[in-house]
């Protein structure tokens, strides 16, 4: 077996390209084999048990091993294992999923498009807006807006948008027409923590950023209910619904990323209603499938697709599609997966154990390391501060990160370790209070073990 591990990781050196990695680092260190996972527990190809914390890439919302989802997929790969989109074919599971999506959405959202996930549903997004207005006679409207911090994926267009430099360097993007507002970012917005100063704020820099384009320029806004990616930044009450009714007031679309976000992660079964928000367009990934299998969604309202259907003569084709566009398959998983949400008890669950998981969060505040925590449902963050007065962060140069994750593996569970000292946590929905207890009692161990380190006590002020 050891032998076997060996060879599969000098293979894995040679061959597989990870995303986003440094390519020689990976090469150095070497992958972190998975073999089997049930519920929250992870085992690598040593035997090591974990607590996953994080469902796999905030995807994995019902949990590893339901086998009914295992039995819908196989099912369907039996009676039909693929049916293109393309000219007018379609099947049955991927009918049905649009129209259980249409039935939990917010109600602006009407019309469907699958994609394979959370990158390529952005890019299906940007095509769409800008055939919309090309569509409707405003081809002006080519300026697309977004959040500092923000992740709407890393395809050619999508990284461009995120707010995330390391997805822009040596990629040339943002693109010209690409634009970023500063975070609302309670924990560090110079408007301080008054929920209505952050709220005005972005509301005012968006109205002086589409005046600066030209309003008959700017054709769409992207955000997150709660930025992912960027540090699980959760924004006051309210400001969702001001950025969107903002937007309706310049005349430009809301654009709802819900990848992370939607599909119970928050709370309800989409972020978005929190505030009573209902955007122009929603992308979706992750929890669709939880993970089991590619998919994600473009939910597009009927002011949007009207616009796109009737801009062209009824025979000529909207040039944009996939290979795997409502895939039978992860259709067939989407529908069991959402079954499970709703009939099977898991967003329930997620809801219930959502006080255990705030709890949780709040319980860490007074460690010496931790300078903020914040979440949302279940999922939230633990900022990491070499001075809580003054809210620095620790020096690059002592490879936080690295070192959180390896001794927080050791540990026996997994987190996000992002860049800036940020812990992401993003439990599955099936999580038990034991586990939750679990969870946080090996994230404590994991910080005081950090604090056990003399360059890392040292660094604190």
């Amino acid at each position: 077996m050891l032998m076997r591990n060996r060879s599969l990781l000098d293979i894995d050196r040679d061959h597989l390209i990870h995303p986003v990695t440094s390519f020689r680092g990976h090469e150095a260190r070497g992958a972190t084999l998975l073999q089997s996972g049930k519920g929250m527990v992870l085992t690598d190809t040593d035997g090591r048990e974990l607590l996953d914390a994080f469902a796999g890439l905030w995807c994995v919302n019902i949990g590893y091993g339901q086998d009914s989802v295992v039995e819908a997929a196989a099912e369907q790969m039996r009676r039909l294992p693929y049916a293109t989109g393309y000219f007018h074919f379609g099947s049955e599971p991927a009918v049905r999923l649009a129209e259980r999506l249409v039935e939990l959405a917010p109600a602006s959202l009407n019309h469907v498009y699958f994609t394979l996930g959370g990158s390529d549903a952005v890019d299906s997004a940007i095509r769409y807006v800008v055939h919309y207005f090309n569509a409707i006679g405003k081809p002006s409207k080519k300026q697309f807006i977004a959040l500092e911090r923000g992740y709407h994926g890393s395809s050619t267009t999508g990284s461009g948008l995120t707010g995330l430099p390391a997805f822009h360097r040596l990629f040339d993007v943002p693109h010209p027409w690409q634009h970023h507002l500063p975070s609302p970012y309670p924990y560090r917005n110079p408007a301080g923590g008054d929920p209505a100063a952050i709220i005005a704020r972005s509301v005012a820099q968006l109205r002086e950023k589409v005046a600066a384009l030209g309003a008959d320029n700017v054709a769409a806004f992207f955000c997150e209910p709660v930025q992912g990616s960027g540090g699980v930044i959760v924004p006051p009450p309210g400001w969702l619904k001001a950025m969107r009714d903002a937007c309706a007031e310049l005349g430009i679309l809301f654009v709802a990323d819900e990848v992370i976000t939607g599909f119970g992660r928050t709370g309800p079964m989409f972020g978005c209603e929190h505030d009573g928000v209902e955007p122009d367009l929603m992308t979706v990934a992750k929890g669709l499938t939880s993970g089991y299998a590619p998919m994600g969604a473009v939910l597009m309202s009927d002011q949007v697709y009207r616009g796109i259907a009737d801009g062209a003569p009824a025979d000529s084709i909207i040039g944009h599609g996939y290979t795997y566009s409502g895939h039978p398959v992860s259709a067939a998983v989407g529908l069991e997966v959402l079954r499970l949400y709703t009939e099977g008890g898991i967003l329930a669950n997620g809801q219930a154990v959502a006080a255990g998981f705030a709890a949780g969060l709040e319980g860490l505040r007074d460690h010496p390391l931790v300078g903020d925590t914040r979440g949302q449902g279940l999922l939230g963050a633990i900022e990491l501060v070499a001075d809580k007065g003054s809210k620095a962060r620790f020096d690059p140069a002592l490879k936080l990160p690295d070192r959180l994750f390896a001794q927080a593996y050791r540990n026996g569970v997994i987190f996000r370790a992002f860049a800036d000292g940020i812990i992401g946590l993003a439990p599955a929905l099936c999580c038990t209070d034991a586990e939750m207890t679990e969870i946080f009692a090996r994230v404590r161990r994991t910080l005081d073990d950090m604090l056990e380190q003399p360059d890392i006590r040292a660094a604190l002020g």
